[in-house]
């Protein structure tokens, strides 16, 4: 790929979808484009079959929280064209109580990279097939990639023998672990140093 034919496409897709794309940047020798959630479907339609686009593999979609935005979560999807030897990245941004419109009519593939991020962040998708919990258990509580999930977690799973079976509890910081009696590795613990101190005023003596 060369900057032209990037050039060229981002002419192309800023012609024809004039009004669809708020925002149109190249970076990374990338074309980075900006719509509103409400014409995902359109816009992606139109990569996958324009013949100056022919973007007919979608490589990934990620999200990205941003909490103190007033849209709060960012979508990103990656396609490529074989043909072309490009990539683009389409990007929306929206706010937390809203529905994102599934591309797996178009993309099958999609199904279960919507998914993940149903998971991962609690963005619900229009239409999906089979919009379930992927990567977690489905009496999971929260989802993991939101910048407010603890780190710890909500609950813990643990086997039970009373109960001959998995159970979910609350979390419980175990606090004799998260207290240190040494300031690093090479400090040691206090009971070195009052060794170390013993020992010094001995020869002193």
């Amino acid at each position: 790929m060369n900057s032209k034919d990037i050039e060229r496409l981002e002419k192309v897709i800023n012609s024809e979808l004039a009004s669809k794309v708020q925002k149109s940047i190249v970076e990374y020798n990338e074309l980075l484009i900006e719509i509103n959630e409400l014409d995902l479907i359109d816009v992606v339609q139109f990569l996958k079959s324009n013949e100056s686009c022919k973007f007919r593999q979608l490589i990934d979609i990620a999200g990205v929280d941003y909490p103190e935005n007033e849209k709060r979560f960012n979508l990103i999807y990656l396609f490529l064209s074989h043909e072309k030897n490009l990539r683009i990245k389409l990007v929306i941004k929206f706010q937390i109580d809203q529905s994102i419109p599934s591309i797996t009519k178009i993309f099958p593939s999609a199904n279960w990279m919507e998914r993940e991020v149903f998971d991962m962040y609690g963005i619900k998708f229009k239409n999906h097939p089979d919009l379930r919990r992927i990567l977690t258990d489905y009496n999971f509580k929260g989802h993991p990639l939101r910048k407010d999930f603890p780190l710890t977690g909500f609950n813990e799973v643990r086997y039970s023998e009373k109960e001959k079976k998995v159970i979910y509890e609350p979390v419980k910081l175990e606090q004799n672990y998260r207290n240190f009696d040494f300031e690093s590795p090479w400090e040691g613990t206090k009971y070195i140093k009052e060794i170390k101190k013993l020992e010094k005023d001995v020869k002193k003596n």
